[in-house]
């Protein structure tokens, strides 16, 4: 029983983690589909993101008790903290990378880098290299059910992931501007015969990734604090959850994560990988599939004409 307890309590936590990798992947995916373009920026979209929702959700809550209005302050934060990255993910798309288009695939690529230091530096320049404490906005007292433990946060990452999740899913297969996002990544050209406007199409990929990568900041930073670079190896262990899962595929970059989150989760649990040497499995991984399977789990072999 103990053992069975032990496995479970494993895979809660392995899932909890997963559910943020996932979240954040879900931008890289949906970029590099649309552009085959990787956006080394995303991880710092994911903490002014934690910031913006950390602001507004303490002025919001202000200096009531904790209660069921500080649930709905966050809620509500969180709302606007999407908001916000999405606009500044559109608005990075418009000024550092749409005018690199038709260059060399090395030139958005740098861009991209060059975007990740103004953020991060921008941000230590306002806010100062110290990390600040986000609220929960509940009792976060752990919930025993059986042999396992579950804290209210953990609950919360694993709803509101999935529901996000579900949400992205049916936008992309079902609505007709999810199936223009889908034409324009399978043929950009042929799309704007077709009279898709691509480039709104490429402006609302970049809005969309922005905002999940924002609403992963806010679940994130409740456990880690708010600071100028906690996006950095966060948001890279997301790009390796979205190559393991197959990038340029949305499924793939859920599967990517979640089974990102219980490798790290066991890793250090069972096969015993010390804490502070478990940010190396993320890479591990990475290693292997690219070795074994570049496409990824979910990908499929692209064939480049000569």
């Amino acid at each position: 029983m103990g053992s069975v307890s032990l496995l479970f309590q494993h895979l809660m936590n392995g899932l909890t983690l997963g559910g943020i990798y996932a979240l954040i992947a879900l931008g890289y995916t949906m970029v590099y589909g649309i552009l085959k373009f990787i956006n080394f920026a995303h991880g710092d979209i994911l903490m002014v993101g934690a910031y913006i929702g950390l602001f507004a959700f303490d002025a919001l809550r202000g200096s009531s008790p904790l209660g069921p209005w500080w649930l709905v302050s966050f809620f509500i934060a969180m709302v606007i903290s999407m908001l916000g990255c999405a606009v500044l993910g559109m608005v990075i798309e418009k000024v550092a990378y749409k005018p690199l288009r038709k260059g060399s695939r090395l030139a958005p690529l740098l861009s991209a880098i060059g975007v990740s230091f103004i953020l991060s530096n921008g941000a230590a320049w306002m806010f100062g290299t110290h990390s600040r404490k986000f609220n929960y906005p509940f009792d976060n007292s752990p919930i025993h059910l059986g042999g396992v433990v579950v804290t209210p946060h953990q609950i919360l990452i694993l709803v509101v992931a999935i529901v996000m999740m579900v949400a992205l899913k049916l936008f992309v297969d079902k609505t007709k501007m999810g199936k223009a996002m889908r034409a324009t990544s399978l043929d950009g050209d042929t799309a704007k015969l077709m009279g898709i406007n691509s480039d709104m199409i490429i402006s609302l990929t970049f809005g969309i990734g922005s905002a999940l990568a924002a609403c992963g900041g806010m679940l994130i930073a409740l456990d880690y604090k708010v600071y100028a670079t906690m996006g950095t190896m966060v948001g890279l262990k997301a790009f390796v959850a979205a190559v393991v899962g197959g990038i340029g595929n949305i499924t793939g970059a859920m599967l990517g994560g979640f089974l990102l989150g219980l490798l790290e989760t066991f890793g250090v649990a069972v096969l015993g990988i010390p804490q502070g040497f478990k940010d190396a499995i993320a890479f591990a991984v990475l290693i292997l599939i690219l070795l074994l399977k570049p496409e990824g789990l979910l990908g499929k072999v692209e064939k480049e004409k000569v």
